[in-house]
């Protein structure tokens, strides 16, 4: 389990399940894809294609997104749906700010965005 409590996506039937969904929107710094879940948890899963550039690149465009994942997704993501963060060319030089604005853009484009109750609202 990854941290914050979402969960990874491990599996290649996962990844074509979501990706045959057809939910997706594409950012300069990332593609989004989402699908219901088969779990009431909410799953993500990352891939960057020889497109984003060498072994390191993809690796620093993975991390990259990894991070921006475990952010925004355990306080804002719908929980029982999938999602697969998809590097872009763009994903490892992007600034991290710019990054985090397209995710919570593409979640809200989606109508995939939740926002928390505050604690203690009265």
């Amino acid at each position: 389990m990854a941290s914050g409590g979402v969960e990874r996506l491990r599996r290649r039937a996962d990844y074509l399940r979501v990706q045959a969904a057809e939910r997706r929107i594409a950012l300069p710094g990332l593609l989004l894809q989402a699908a219901p879940g088969e779990t009431g948890c909410c799953r993500v899963g990352f891939t960057a294609s020889r497109k984003v550039g060498n072994a390191v690149t993809r690796n620093l465009a993975r991390r990259r997104l990894k991070a921006l994942a475990g952010e925004i997704l355990p306080k804002h993501a719908t929980p029982g749906h999938d999602y697969v963060l998809v590097a872009r060319q763009a994903t490892p030089q992007r600034d991290y700010s710019a990054l985090r604005r397209d995710l919570e853009a593409a979640l809200k484009k989606l109508r995939l965005w939740s926002d928390p109750s505050p604690a203690g609202a009265a």
